[in-house]
């Protein structure tokens, strides 16, 4: 979406959760859908808005276990 014509949407965004530590991006493990890490953004777990990747990302952050930023693809 654009931001200055959020009703002009000619193609969805998606964005992902990146580990500043490492590169890797997160994904929600099958098994027990816990946190786990892959190295394609293609695999990762994709937030359809930004608002929520960023909610993601800030409440990871202050669990403190690794530092988290949002990436658009």
């Amino acid at each position: 979406m654009d931001p200055d014509s959020p009703l002009a949407c000619t193609r969805a965004r998606r964005y992902v959760l990146q580990r500043l530590s490492d590169g890797s991006y997160v994904s929600i493990r099958p098994d027990d859908e816990g946190l786990g890490d892959v190295s394609d953004p293609a695999e990762a777990y994709l937030f359809h808005t930004h608002e929520a990747a960023l909610r993601a990302a800030r409440e990871l952050n202050r669990l403190g276990a690794d530092g988290f930023d949002v990436v658009r693809l």
